[in-house]
């Protein structure tokens, strides 16, 4: 369990060096991060994502500070973590594609679960990346769990113009091959079916946590209102005035997290 005061409290450390690993996804190599807490025997297990890259240099940079965030998840909440790079960034393998960023999650979820003792896992994912944990939780009973940080209520507006994200994810360097995708069409589609609010009304409700920047310039409050709407009494939504996107770098958003999973785990 964390400690109720993330400011006062003695830290807890990993009880080795945190594990720099792959793991595999649909015969794709990805590069993953693997943090342990000192003591053993955490039911539930995190599974941290990145959202979709935006920054200069694109894809190659994305979740390049989230084993920070792993790590700290395994030291003040003793919860072992893992964080990795969807398929077209980073280090990874592979290109970008709707349905194969659900896969990844689906992989590292099983990752997660692979290690001793972990009975269920609690997905956190900033931007795109809680999009895709909701996704994963219609059809997956073992998330027990998501936590959204500026998360979108669904990818459908990307679809609109398929072309232009195409042409985007091109610069971004998350589709290096430029045959692929073979069927553009079919490629944006599966983007359209990425809808986080209407996965929440079928099939087994996590626990959600929703946190958002009132000031966020790329993704609208009245997503995370439509996200904790769809999830019900299972949510909880915190709304953090003068916040933007970047909630990844806002100390308030990373407190409510480790709060939220203090009281999950």
């Amino acid at each position: 369990m964390c400690s109720r005061s993330h400011d006062t409290s003695e830290p807890r450390s990993c009880s080795e060096e945190p594990i720099d690993e792959n793991i595999e996804s649909q015969g794709a190599r990805l590069s993953a991060w693997l943090a342990r807490p000192t003591s053993p025997g955490a039911r539930i297990g995190v599974v941290v994502c990145h959202g979709f890259p935006t920054g200069p240099r694109g894809a190659a940079a994305s979740a390049s500070t989230f084993p920070e965030l792993a790590d700290r998840i395994a030291r003040e909440c003793g919860l072992p973590a893992l964080t990795f790079n969807f398929r077209g960034t980073g280090a990874s393998d592979g290109v970008f594609s709707g349905a194969g960023w659900l896969e990844d999650v689906r992989s590292a979820v099983s990752a997660c679960l692979d290690l001793g003792g972990v009975e269920g896992v609690c997905v956190v994912g900033v931007g795109e990346g809680g999009t895709l944990g909701l996704c994963e939780a219609e059809h997956d009973e073992r998330v027990r769990a998501v936590a959204t940080l500026g998360a979108p209520a669904s990818l459908r507006d990307w679809a609109r113009d398929p072309a232009r994200l195409l042409a985007y994810a091109r610069r971004a360097g998350l589709v290096r091959d430029e045959t692929l995708p073979p069927n553009v069409g079919h490629w944006a589609r599966e983007l359209a079916d990425l809808d986080a609010a209407a996965a929440l009304g079928h099939g087994a409700r996590p626990t959600v946590l929703v946190v958002h920047g009132l000031d966020d310039p790329l993704v609208p409050v009245s997503a995370a209102r439509a996200i904790a709407a769809a999830a019900g009494d299972h949510a909880e939504l915190h709304l953090l005035p003068a916040a933007g996107h970047e909630l990844r770098h806002d100390p308030r958003a990373i407190a409510t997290l480790l709060g939220w999973l203090e009281r999950i785990a």
